[in-house]
């Protein structure tokens, strides 16, 4: 981030960089791992295609924003930025970037691919077999699903949808030479990649031998392919009978997706959110990427879509990256990315003991997904199935499109058991997955509620309630990340299992507030945002201020994702002057602006991007040598911290309390996958002292799971779920 895109509008000195700007360095810093000439292509060509992903959504959300602040003329930057500016400076780093990322994969991924056997064909490229062979494949397998859309004078662009590749074609008229636009949009019920066998010389091929060989069939041979979008361009005019293509291109678009459900629609909120989703796809679009070819429809297109010269952004081959993620994990080519990671049972379980029976015994942390999902999977699994379990209470925000969290609330309210569901619908872009569990939740018998009005509960809280000879006992699992078995393999997260009274209270008094009309109640160990949190935080940062002193300064380990909030930027700046030393460990975006005198010389801002998207909030505060630790759902913003239903948490028992230290060092002490924010808003990649050996965290982290636990997986094994109680369960309930 350069010092002079964040000076405020007065030329002064600033107190906060752009939030926007901050979160497109961390884009940069994606891109930086994909430029890494010592990781294998298809782990280089995996971080690009995340980094498109992470504009869509980008230009989604925050470009949407910012162009409404444009507009209405409201609304204040705490960077002082105008608004103008800041789309200006926006759409230059973006270019940039897309620059760079399409620099390295035409000339430097996609050329070691091609050395390793895994080469991209272009039309310009195709041998006359492989010409033959794939107009041939385009003619039985692609062309009778393509559907031609005219775009006449005065059509509504609201039939072009978000987060889809199509193929413009410029038609002439071959009778009256009428020019018309047309445009197809590239089915995504068909591969993208397209595979070419290796040897198409020694025979033909009829239409019944057309489908794609596997590529891992392919042996030491090329895996030639080619992409659907290409065959479209080149075959696409057969669509479009008496008329000659004079002019073609491909584009995607991104829609305003940054508004929100009318809150006062208690008795149809499902309606209500359902018209959120489908409002997106009639929603003003905010940019248009496209390849090069065709200025006129560019221009046409643009015109039609009510887009400027600075909403036009052109893109390499391919277009959308992010629709081709699959040639990363691409079978047959292991030479061509580095070796899997592997994920480690959690030593704490047995699989020959009910999880209740650890749990009671003392509170276990699993660390994801070094340590796998499967004993978040088994708590829910083991609930179903234990008759002397009465009641499941969880809070889902996210989940997957396979969830055995939801297969076992399913299976629980089928058995009988009260099954309570708060289900965040107003969850981004996960809103239809989740209506579609919530209603299959109700069907089963479960009590579903749908969120808080105004708020999102982003909370990730699950409650037990188990009858045992003592009497009812509780178990709570809190996590700082969503009970989403498919993320829980690539998000670094903390969950915490529990049976402490103390704690399983607050869970109790935490889900009354939420399905009930209770008032909203300060707890003994649990803190609730929007209500408390941010107060709770910002004590705990000027107890640290006030206990500093020049012998003994005080000492704050943050981890997280964003730091936007100005009113905890600031008593970290006041902690700071005190002398305390601050470190953060900050992910993505970071208002606060580190190493000033007088201001933040004492703080400390690092970033992890590496193997795993890193997503835990964990916070560490000396507390004059009775030292202090926490987890959390909640980063640093304002929306976290005023505007959802949040939840920290104490981490209390000894041994844990060291782990959760081992974790926070390990960030500071990372010197391979770290970078450090400066005080003039540029990143800066660390690295070793001379003669000090290279770390990294993700690597420790791998290290000491494998110590810790045997290795679990199995190849293509997902997670260990019960069918059965473990032995002794149903014995012991019969007691």
């Amino acid at each position: 981030m350069d010092l002079d895109a964040n000076m405020n509008s007065g030329g002064g000195a600033l107190r906060y960089f752009n939030l926007d700007l901050s979160s497109i360095d961390f884009c940069g810093r994606v891109l930086e791992e994909g430029l890494r000439e010592d990781l294998p292509p298809l782990d280089r060509f995996w971080y690009l295609a995340i980094l498109s992903a992470n504009f869509d959504e980008f230009f989604m959300v925050r470009v949407a924003a910012m162009k409404r602040v444009l507009r209405s003329g409201a609304g204040s930057d705490p960077s002082e930025m105008k608004p103008e500016d800041q789309l200006r400076i926006t759409g230059e780093k973006i270019r940039d970037i897309t620059g760079r990322q399409y620099d390295c994969l035409e000339n430097r991924i996609f050329p070691a691919l091609s050395r390793g056997g895994l080469s991209l064909i272009r039309p310009g490229a195709y041998s006359a077999s492989q010409r033959s062979y794939l107009e041939a494949y385009f003619r039985s397998q692609i062309y009778p699903v393509l559907t031609p859309l005219r775009l006449d004078e005065g059509d509504s662009p609201s039939i072009i949808g978000r987060d889809n590749l199509y193929a413009a074609f410029l038609l002439e008229h071959e009778d009256d030479g009428t020019e018309r636009i047309a445009i197809v949009q590239q089915p995504k019920g068909v591969d993208r990649i397209v595979w070419i066998p290796g040897d198409l010389s020694s025979q033909s091929r009829g239409c019944a031998d057309l489908e794609p060989p596997d590529p891992a069939a392919f042996g030491e041979k090329p895996g030639d392919w080619a992409l659907l979008e290409d065959l479209t361009i080149l075959w696409g005019g057969m669509l479009f009978p008496g008329h000659r293509v004079k002019e073609t291109m491909l584009f995607t678009i991104n829609r305003d997706a940054d508004f929100s459900v009318d809150e006062r629609r208690d008795e149809d909120f499902i309606e209500a959110m359902e018209e959120v989703i489908e409002g997106r796809s009639r929603s003003p679009v905010v940019r248009m990427t496209y390849s090069a070819g065709s200025g006129r429809l560019k221009e046409e297109l643009a015109r039609r879509m009510e887009l400027g010269e600075q909403d036009l952004y052109e893109h390499g081959c391919p277009m959308d990256l992010k629709g081709l993620m699959e040639l990363a994990s691409v079978r047959g080519f292991d030479s061509l990315r580095g070796k899997p990671w592997k994920i480690y049972n959690n030593s704490a379980f047995s699989e020959d003991e009910p999880v209740w029976d650890r749990i009671s015994q003392r509170d276990v942390l699993v660390h994801l997904p070094y340590e796998s999902f499967d004993p978040v999977a088994r708590f829910f699994h083991e609930a179903a199935a234990d008759p002397r379990v009465i009641s499941i209470k969880t809070a889902l925000y996210r989940t997957s499109g396979n969830s055995p969290v939801i297969k076992a609330l399913e299976q629980a309210a089928l058995n009988g058991k009260n099954v309570t569901a708060v289900v965040e619908l107003k969850a981004r872009f996960d809103e239809e997955r989740n209506i579609s569990w919530a209603n299959r939740l109700e069907k089963a018998g479960a009590l579903v509620v749908y969120g808080i009005a105004r708020l999102k509960v982003h909370a990730k809280i699950s409650m037990v309630i188990r009858r045992e000879s003592e009497g009812i006992k509780r178990y709570v699992h809190l996590s700082t990340g969503n009970y989403n078995d498919k993320t829980a393999r690539q998000y670094e997260d903390l969950g915490l299992f529990t049976a402490r009274e103390d704690i399983a209270a607050d869970a109790s008094v935490f889900f009354n507030m939420l399905t009930g009309y209770s008032a909203i109640l300060s707890m003994r160990t649990l803190v609730i945002a929007p209500t408390f949190l941010k107060r709770r935080l910002i004590e705990l940062i000027e107890r640290e201020t006030n206990r500093s002193s020049r012998e003994h300064p005080g000492r704050i380990i943050a981890k997280m994702n964003a730091l936007a909030d100005r009113d905890v930027i600031e008593a970290l700046y006041r902690a700071s002057n005190a002398g305390v030393r601050i470190t953060l460990a900050i992910r993505g975006i970071c208002m606060l602006i580190p190493g000033l005198a007088g201001l933040s010389e004492n703080i400390a801002v690092i970033s992890v991007v590496g193997h795993y998207l890193e997503h835990s909030r964990a916070y560490y505060f000396a507390n004059g040598g009775s030292g202090e630790y926490y987890l959390a759902s909640a980063d640093w913003m304002p929306r976290n911290l005023e505007r959802r239903v949040e939840l920290m948490f104490p981490v209390l028992q000894e041994d844990i309390k060291s782990r959760i230290r081992d974790i926070l060092d390990a960030y500071c002490r990372d010197t391979v996958q770290a970078w450090k924010l400066g005080s003039d808003g540029s990143w800066s990649r660390l690295s070793p002292a001379t003669g000090e050996q290279p770390f990294s965290a993700q690597e420790h982290f791998l290290s000491q799971a494998a110590k810790a636990g045997e290795n679990l997986w199995a190849p293509r094994r997902e997670f260990v779920v019960r069918r059965s109680p473990p032995a002794g369960m149903g014995d012991e309930a019969s007691n």
